[in-house]
């Protein structure tokens, strides 16, 4: 299983907000906290408020935050919701080529595991990627002045 830079770039842009709190923060600031492309940043925080995972406020005074708390926000329905390929294979395609699909169990075990990558990311929360004792750090890694 490979995750895309754009659930990367989604989980990063969460743990941000989690540690900002209720402050409101620009897609310029955390591009520059975590050195990554602006515009790329852009689409992953216009999906993540599509999908109710960010609160975007517009205007001069505009930013954005979290649309929930991080304790409800669930790591492994976010990589279910940004990634776009989950076919670990080609026989997890329907018209894949491959001669040994009508008799093989890769497919199977390859699903088996998927299931369970799954299952552990589900088991987990944003808050759990922000230990009490870590936010201070991990503010100041990602230079954010304070913290709640």
């Amino acid at each position: 299983m490979h995750i895309t830079r754009y659930t990367d770039y989604s989980l990063r842009v969460l743990m941000y907000l989690a540690i900002k709190g209720e402050e409101l923060s620009t897609i310029r600031e955390i591009a520059e906290s975590y050195d990554i492309s602006k515009n790329h940043l852009m689409k992953v925080v216009q999906e993540l408020a599509n999908k109710g995972y960010v609160q975007a406020i517009r205007g001069k005074n505009g930013g954005i935050r979290l649309g929930s708390t991080p304790e409800s926000i669930n790591v492994g329905r976010l990589v279910r919701d940004t990634e776009q390929d989950l076919s670990l294979v080609e026989c997890f395609n329907s018209g894949g080529s491959c001669a040994l699909t009508p008799a093989c169990e890769l497919k199977r075990v390859l699903a088996e595991a998927l299931e369970g990558f799954f299952r552990v990311l589900d088991g987990y929360t944003l808050a759990d990627l922000l230990p009490g004792k870590r936010v201070p750090q991990m503010a100041q890694l990602l230079r954010i002045g304070t913290w709640p």
